[in-house]
């Protein structure tokens, strides 16, 4: 159904707006004992009047910031509303941050008020904000069980919704804050140094909202969307595309259970709309791989076919030669996997990190319409999104959402205007201005702009790797071809300033377990690392990929790595990008000795 979004002044008013039409019908689903368990739109509105009526009540005034630490839940979402209805600045924070993480951002953004979820992310947070200078109370979402208060006020979540009982209708007829308000701060997940906080106001995320709602009414027809929520929710691309985008499509939300659940998650909740990074579908194509191939050689056959077919139709077309095996694969192959993902799934969405394009033909080989979009924190954070109007091609992220001005620099930046642009970074006016010059974002990601519009990303400008001779090489392509093969899950390459190529390499963990089993090796992990065959191994993989390269970019050295790149080791961040600085200080110097 072609719609298009009114124009709201305020994201609150926005979900007000929503939750008056949707009335009791279901918004926001959570699992428990076993079964999905919804919160309606009506009861979701109460809850963000009475929770905002409360902060006012305790206290808190108009630009206060407060920190909101949750794991993906219901709660979540009706918090985040309700400090934005009382006028308050959300800040919304990683539950996998540390106790100086914590510190920082508080510290940083001034936050007088916190919002937890439990008492086992309390823990990390609650000495940081006991030392904090800004943080005078904390407001549990569960029970959240402290030896000793000090200075600070502890207040229940439930308690304090029920003892200011308010009607919403009542309660949004004063909302009345602008789109260049403030909203949130997010703080960026730091692939290098301490986290920034981006300045989001309404205007920018709502503009986001409008732009995404724009391409699934007129591409795909808006109706009774449903979204599965499970990237966090304190990272700028879910916080707009799971939550506020959902919300301006009046789609109900199910929070999933965590990533070992997703595939389940998916078949019962039958998406209609799904927000991944890059990283979870190269795991999906994997695990789709390694089921089809346990189905015996005929199903591994149709697939072969179906993704061979996929990459001719990227490239220009299907021969009529394939036709009838294309006929064969939608009657048995294509309907298979359709209900693994639901059955009714209208776009996968893959942004926050870039996509290697085999792995997006391969989606779309399954029938799964596939969009790779583009953006920053700093344009709160969509900025273009492929769409089938524009013709879905994998090496590009689509063109622009409507009302976004984009241009490339003379040395090849791609730089962004618009309402969506953040207004900066809180407290850093040197960071600003390095960033934003004449309103023009300077994105640091350097690309072009192809004949049909579409923006190509073809490095990002400080991650360009530069050797001896001056020669510039791409780390994320190099890093995305070795993360596709089946003995490699995780990579990084470095070679500044050397004459060739290292890397670090993370082997699969499924495929070291059947290597192992295979040469009846033991399988210890630092153990192998020191294995000449089991690195021999690992060589044939890096030779496969040092074929498709170019001179320069082949990999002539690398090291096992002593662990996988996990968000706990600060080796990624919570989006799944690997932390370059830090893998450089725990391997540097073994890298250094490939030379």
């Amino acid at each position: 159904m072609m719609r298009k979004l009114e124009r709201f002044d305020n994201l609150v008013q926005m979900f007000f707006s929503r939750a008056r039409e949707k009335g009791d019908k279901p918004f926001l689903w959570h699992k428990a004992d076993g079964a999905w368990q919804p919160t309606s739109w009506a009861e979701a509105a109460r809850r963000v009047a009475s929770l905002a009526t409360a902060l006012q009540a305790l206290g808190l005034k108009n630009g206060d910031r407060v920190m909101l630490v949750s794991e993906n839940r219901p709660e979540f979402c009706i918090t985040d509303l309700a400090i934005m209805a009382a006028g308050c600045v959300t800040v919304p924070t990683y539950t996998t941050n540390t106790e100086r993480d914590h510190q920082h951002i508080i510290e940083n953004s001034g936050a007088c008020a916190i919002v937890v979820s439990n008492t086992k992310l309390a823990r990390t947070l609650l000495p940081a904000a006991l030392r904090s200078s800004s943080a005078r109370m904390v407001i549990g979402i569960d029970e959240v069980r402290v030896g000793q208060s000090g200075t600070m006020d502890f207040h229940d979540w439930k308690d304090l919704i029920a003892r200011h009982p308010v009607d919403p209708d009542a309660f949004a007829a004063k909302v009345d804050f602008k789109r260049e308000d403030l909203a949130c701060l997010i703080y960026t997940s730091g692939t290098g140094g301490s986290p920034r906080g981006v300045m989001q106001h309404h205007g920018a995320i709502l503009h986001n909202v409008d732009g995404c709602c724009t391409i699934i009414s007129e591409d795909f027809g808006w109706e009774d969307e449903v979204f599965l929520s499970f990237l966090p929710l304190s990272h700028a691309y879910e916080h707009t595309g799971g939550q506020h985008f959902p919300i301006g499509l009046g789609a109900e939300i199910y929070y999933s259970e965590g990533l070992e659940k997703l595939a389940s998650n998916i078949e019962e909740v039958r998406p209609t709309i799904m927000v991944v990074v890059p990283r979870l579908f190269e795991v999906l194509r994997t695990r789709i791989s390694k089921a089809v191939e346990k189905q015996g050689r005929l199903s591994a056959y149709l697939l072969d076919r179906a993704v061979a077919i996929g990459g001719k139709r990227a490239a220009g077309g299907v021969p009529i030669q394939d036709q009838p095996m294309n006929l064969i694969l939608k009657a048995t192959l294509l309907p298979k996997i359709s209900k693994r993902f639901g059955g009714r799934m209208k776009a996968m969405v893959s942004g926050g990190a870039p996509l290697n394009p085999e792995v997006g033909i391969f989606f779309q080989s399954l029938g799964l319409t596939f969009l790779q979009g583009y953006g920053q924190t700093e344009a709160a954070p969509v900025i273009s999104c492929n769409r089938p109007s524009a013709g879905l091609k994998m090496d590009t992220v689509g063109p622009p959402l409507a009302g976004v001005e984009v241009k490339i620099a003379e040395d090849g930046e791609i730089l962004v205007r618009g309402e969506l642009v953040m207004h900066g970074y809180w407290r850093n006016d040197e960071e600003t201005k390095r960033v934003l010059k004449e309103g023009w974002l300077h994105t640091g990601d350097i690309g072009l702009i192809d004949e049909k519009g579409r923006i190509k990303i073809t490095d990002r400008k400080k991650d360009i790797i530069v050797n001896d001779k001056g020669d510039n090489v791409s780390p994320q392509k190099v890093e995305g071809m070795l993360t596709l093969q089946p003995e490699i899950v995780q990579a990084m390459i470095a070679g500044d300033k050397k004459p060739y190529m290292t890397a670090v390499i993370v082997p699969d963990p499924e495929w070291t377990a059947e290597w192992c089993a295979h040469t009846a090796t033991p399988c210890h992990f630092k153990d192998l690392a020191h294995d000449p065959d089991f690195k021999a191994a690992l060589g044939h993989a890096v030779e496969r990929v040092n074929k498709d390269l170019s001179v320069i970019e082949r990999v002539r050295k690398f090291i096992v790595a002593d662990e996988p790149f996990t968000i706990e080791n600060e080796q990624l961040t919570p989006s799944l990008k690997i932390r370059r600085h830090v893998l450089k200080q725990v391997y540097g110097e073994r890298l250094d000795a490939l030379y």
